[in-house]
């Protein structure tokens, strides 16, 4: 069957293409839910998906024209909890001191519901109820996931972009009669702890939580996990159980790269790089940067957006640094930084520096979002400052 254009495609099929390739091709399916919401009738999850996708790529402008240009579908498509969350989010943008309000409130009557659901289980299961204490059960989880966790993250989320993390750990803190055995609250509770840089001890009991569950699979524990858990461990002076850690990493990776060589692996090259980052932060810059340089070999498999994220802070960084004479770099040092900068110019032309939004209204220039320029740039910036 030849391909067919969208208006030829029925409604839910199109909705469907739109959401399963979102992650692919996210400018697409923003057409195609676009596009639906203009025809009758469409899928009723429509309007709300959209809604939810926008938020998620932080497009907050667009979501409150199509819940402004579509106000009489929000009564119609969206529960009253949706449209508060939505509401709350797109305030946020303007005044966030009215956003936190709003979530509050929706957190102190969610909360309030599940209090209500614990009392309706004890007394089911107390009169021997269990197919009510069951249901009951199934309803607390969904509440809990689907309204709950997700006003708590946006309420957090508030006070963290201000790195006002006391306040977060606060706002977590007020959480844990619900969510204390839950992962996703474990992990945002570990990096708001390990980002006050004073309670690594903290921090690295709740990573190792998280870790212990999928120790067997190490790999499946997000990199950034492990790094932070890395840290916590040198910063508490538990160097063994650190290296420990690492020597896991990359017997895993070893025996993945056995079995599939052309296959990238990130985790021991992030967590290299955190804990390079780390000495740099410190002003050790000799360590940190060879740390640095080393974790990413070979380059055609250690070279990603990410990995070099965090690279080109330590080298920015070490050039402010020696600018404003705040530090004396070796000379060596600096020589070993042009060398690996000329071998990621020449690996990096084809990967990008910032993931841009399929929604951006002034894209970069496909020639500057790449590592090689920025490669050079860095590059340029050092061969300055060494002639000074």
């Amino acid at each position: 069957m030849p391909p067919r254009n969208e208006s030829e495609l029925d409604a839910i099929t199109l909705h469907n293409q739109a959401i399963l390739n979102m992650d692919i091709n996210p400018t697409e399916g923003f057409e195609k839910l676009q596009f639906l919401l203009s025809q009758t009738p469409f899928p009723p999850e429509t309007f709300g998906n959209l809604l939810l996708l926008y938020c998620k790529y932080e497009c907050y402008d667009l979501a409150a024209d199509i819940m402004a240009d579509y106000a009489h579908l929000t009564y119609k498509h969206l529960s009253t909890f949706m449209y508060d969350f939505f509401d709350a989010l797109i305030t946020q943008q303007t005044s966030p001191e009215e956003a936190y309000r709003k979530f509050d409130e929706l957190a102190n009557r969610t909360a309030e519901a599940l209090r209500k659901h614990t009392k309706q289980v004890q007394e089911a299961k107390t009169g021997g109820q269990d197919a009510l204490a069951s249901k009951l059960c199934t309803e607390y989880d969904e509440m809990l996931t689907s309204k709950y966790i997700p006003v708590l993250m946006a309420q957090a989320k508030i006070f963290w972009e201000k790195e006002n993390y006391p306040q977060v750990e606060k706002i977590f803190r007020k959480s844990v009669e619900f969510c204390n055995e839950m992962d996703i609250w474990k992990l945002n509770v570990a990096h708001v702890i390990f980002m006050q840089e004073n309670k690594f001890r903290e921090a690295a009991s709740f990573y190792e939580a998280i870790v212990k569950k999928s120790y067997n699979h190490i790999l499946d524990v997000s990199a950034i996990v492990l790094a932070n858990l890395c840290v916590s461990y040198i910063m508490t002076g538990q160097n063994e159980e650190a290296e420990e850690l690492m020597r896991k990493i990359e017997r895993e990776e070893e025996h993945i790269s056995f079995e599939n060589p052309d296959q990238k692996l990130f985790h021991l090259c992030i967590v290299n790089m955190v804990i390079g980052t780390l000495y740099c932060a410190k002003g050790n810059y000799d360590f940190g940067i060879s740390r640095i340089i080393k974790s990413l070999e070979p380059y055609n498999k250690k070279l990603g957006t990410d990995t070099w994220f965090y690279a080109k802070r330590c080298f920015i960084s070490m050039i402010e640094k020696g600018v404003k004479h705040l530090t004396s770099i070796r000379e060596s040092v600096f020589a070993d930084c042009v060398q690996f900068l000329e071998h990621t110019e020449t690996y990096g032309r084809n990967v990008k520096t910032v993931i841009e939004s399929p929604l951006e209204v002034s894209p970069i220039h496909l020639g500057k979002n790449t590592v090689t320029y920025e490669a050079r740039l860095l590059k340029a910036l050092i061969l300055r400052l060494l002639e000074q």
